[in-house]
């Protein structure tokens, strides 16, 4: 099997580093915050052992892929155009599409606008939601979970940025990524959300001190702001989605999430992608959950690729 290649790509204005494997039917692998296409390293081998090409970019703002300084070129708009840059790059009219977290979210939006280009659509931990006529998304999380809400803290420019840079990038990897609250993420008053995590005193046998390195090697040379964007253009993302409102997501999708994710019970999100109202704006759906928590396609890595091969095999058939 050949070995991953990595190379860095002109798309939507930026250069995008990218991770890829095998030959077939392309398939984009989206990784969330705070990670990097490393999150994605069982499964590239997996599924490029099983006849696709297989490609993990690092997001825009991530690793070794250019971080605009605005907020506002983080919309949701730049993130689709990313990825049909992508596609164009490699001649594909259509992709396999799988994400989680920022990735999830990026890859429900290329489908929502550009369905012709998506073959299938696999995300993890976060479904579609429907877009609110009346409130923007940065106001309804401080009115439904407080200003504690890590999506809050990370608005206002430097602060999040000050508030992580009292750790070393080990100890942030550490807080973020062997999460496992399954509660709301909401820091007391006065706190915040990077003091509030607990550093786990041992690792799970899912990932290694050397795995945890290469997202810190890789944080320490590109820093948070380009991540903490995101959130920042989430309101911006309101104001563009508006032509969008109401509109279905058409494209054949699986959506995978984790029992244990954060929120998964407290917030709603069980309820929610188990009743009528996500199949109604999804209606092509296939709903998972599995015994997990947030990182899920880390820490239940083989179940997680064993549920994208069985996804992508039945759409090719079909």
């Amino acid at each position: 099997m050949s070995e991953v290649n990595h190379q860095r790509i002109k798309t939507n204005g930026i250069w995008m580093h990218i991770a890829e494997q095998g030959k077939g039917p392309l398939v984009l692998l989206l990784h969330g915050f705070p990670e990097i296409w490393y999150s994605w390293r069982h499964q590239i081998t997996y599924l490029a052992n099983h006849g696709y090409h297989v490609v993990a970019p690092d997001m825009r703002g991530y690793g070794d892929s250019d971080s605009p300084l605005s907020p506002n070129s983080y919309t949701v708009v730049h993130l689709v155009g990313d990825l049909i840059g992508l596609l164009d790059h490699f001649g594909q009219q259509q992709a396999f599409v799988v994400g989680t977290d920022w990735g999830a979210i990026a890859g429900w939006y290329l489908s929502l606008f550009r369905p012709d280009r998506v073959k299938g659509l696999v995300t993890l931990n976060v479904p579609y939601f429907p877009r609110s006529p009346n409130a923007k998304p940065i106001e309804s999380v401080r009115q439904m979970i407080g200003e504690g809400s890590h999506v809050f803290q990370f608005q206002e420019p430097g602060r999040a940025e000050w508030s992580f840079a009292r750790y070393d990038y080990l100890t942030v990897m550490k807080k973020f990524l062997l999460l496992n609250r399954t509660d709301n993420l909401v820091a007391p008053p006065g706190m915040e959300i990077i003091d509030y995590l607990e550093t786990p005193s041992f690792l799970p046998s899912w990932i290694t001190e050397e795995d945890l390195q290469v997202y810190a090697d890789k944080f320490l040379e590109s820093g948070f702001t380009g991540p903490f964007n995101y959130y920042r253009a989430m309101d911006l993302n309101w104001e563009y989605l508006a032509p969008w409102q109401g509109s279905k997501i058409t494209v054949p999708t699986k959506f995978i999430a984790g029992d244990k994710d954060i929120g998964f019970e407290t917030l709603g999100t069980k309820e929610y992608v188990e009743g009528d109202v996500f199949k109604s704006l999804v209606p092509n759906l296939e709903v998972v959950i599995l015994d997990g928590h947030h990182f899920i396609h880390q820490e239940k890595a083989q179940e997680v690729s064993h549920e994208i091969l069985s996804f992508l095999s039945k759409i090719s058939v079909d």
